[in-house]
């Protein structure tokens, strides 16, 4: 057996790899430096050309550029017209932004549990916490993996609610055949850099409803309208006139930005590919490690990864998850934990939410975390990440 590198052996690399990272070409930089050079940095055609690129990624009929994966939900939950005393029911494990979008608005997050073998929303979970007054469900593809759509749009239409998809980790992912961004009501995505593609920050909401469209470009663009067409004075004074019809917000995504998702969005069937080839490699290896629990996927979901997730089997190991986490850190392979249950954090607390309301998800959580996965991996790095798991595995095994 060997001796961890952290009580004094050798590391499994010299150079410590991370869970995610972006891969920018000189292809990605020379098309930013041609936005940089020409007349439009901001509100120019770039934007234009990527909401047009989304839809023909997506096969949504709208996609509205924005800022940020927080603030394409921050809209939706405009769009769709949440407000005070309304609930909106969502998933704990997801980044704080799934939930947050609904206290934006002045309406309460109702948190559903998780599928123990996919850690995805659990319809039967949503469907038990319905109330007169739930309007919308924000549903998270956590890790990429598409949530049961077929089952979460039927509780939507018998329930006459607005599904947000929060797409945040699945661009490229399709469901049944169907690519994510075309199937709720409407769809966030965010283009961080350690998601599949990158605009440095950046969103975007696809829609293929033309309200829910014209509401999230008001939403976005301080509530101003500038197109004639969609004027409620019929007279403007010139071309320089324009109309604030409604409270929004400053989202816009700069040209530069766009070009950079541009030329990433060229390359998402590469990315997608790579991701898929990690992934099955990883399946492989980790199948048949005692201690080790690894993520089942529904037949349904074709997935582009985000995050890889592993899940340590407390019975069989006799470690925590935070020694387990720093014995990978000092074999050079820096772990990261995706994610705290929302309503576990003091904001939550102090609002009345409780431990215990998510059971499923909380013991998720205890033994997860995120190992390294982008598509600039080498097979080496790869196997090193294996090395490095199936050693800490096998010295820790009871």
């Amino acid at each position: 057996m060997e001796q961890l590198a952290i009580n004094g052996g050798t590391p499994v690399r010299e150079n410590k790899i991370f869970y995610g990272r972006q891969w920018i070409t000189d292809e990605d930089v020379a098309a930013v430096g041609k936005v940089l050079k020409g007349d439009y940095i901001t509100c120019g055609p770039s934007v234009a050309a990527l909401e047009q690129k989304l839809c023909e990624v997506t096969g949504a009929r709208y996609a509205v550029a924005v800022s940020n994966g927080t603030a394409a939900l921050h809209c939706a939950a405009i769009a769709a017209g949440i407000g005070d005393g309304d609930e909106v029911i969502t998933t704990p494990l997801t980044f704080a932004a799934s939930a947050n979008c609904a206290l934006y608005v002045g309406a309460r997050p109702v948190f559903a549990d998780v599928d123990p073998k996919t850690y995805n929303i659990d319809p039967e979970s949503i469907e038990a916490h319905i109330t007169d007054r739930t309007k919308a469900i924000v549903a998270v593809d956590f890790t990429g993996q598409a949530v049961e759509h077929d089952r979460i749009l039927e509780i939507c239409r018998k329930y006459d609610l607005t599904y947000i998809v929060d797409a945040a980790h699945a661009i490229g992912t399709r469901y049944n055949n169907t690519p994510e961004g075309s199937i709720g009501d409407m769809t966030c995505f965010s283009f961080h850099p350690v998601k599949t593609v990158t605009s440095g920050e950046g969103g975007a909401i696809t829609t293929d409803d033309p309200d829910l469209y014209r509401k999230l470009r008001l939403a976005s663009q301080h509530g101003i309208v500038k197109d004639p067409a969609g004027f409620e004075n019929e007279s403007p004074d010139g071309i320089w006139y324009y109309e604030m019809q409604t409270i929004g917000f400053n989202y816009r995504m700069t040209d530069f930005q766009a070009a950079l998702l541009i030329s990433q969005l060229s390359r998402l069937g590469e990315f997608s590919a790579r991701r898929k080839e990690i992934v099955k490699r990883y399946n492989e290896a980790f199948a048949g490690i005692p201690g080790i629990i690894v993520q089942r996927e529904i037949p349904e979901s074709d997935t582009t990864r985000h995050l890889y997730i592993i899940r340590l089997d407390s019975g069989i190991l006799k470690c925590t998850r935070r020694e387990f986490f720093d014995a990978m850190s000092a074999e050079n392979v820096q772990c990261q934990v995706h994610y705290i249950p929302v309503y576990f954090f003091p904001y939550y607390q102090r609002l009345g939410y409780e431990r215990g309301l998510c059971p499923i998800a909380e013991e998720i959580y205890e033994g997860i975390m995120s190992i390294p996965l982008y598509p600039m991996m080498s097979d080496e790095d790869v196997n090193d990440v294996i090395h490095a798991v199936t050693k800490v595995t096998e010295w820790y095994r009871k």
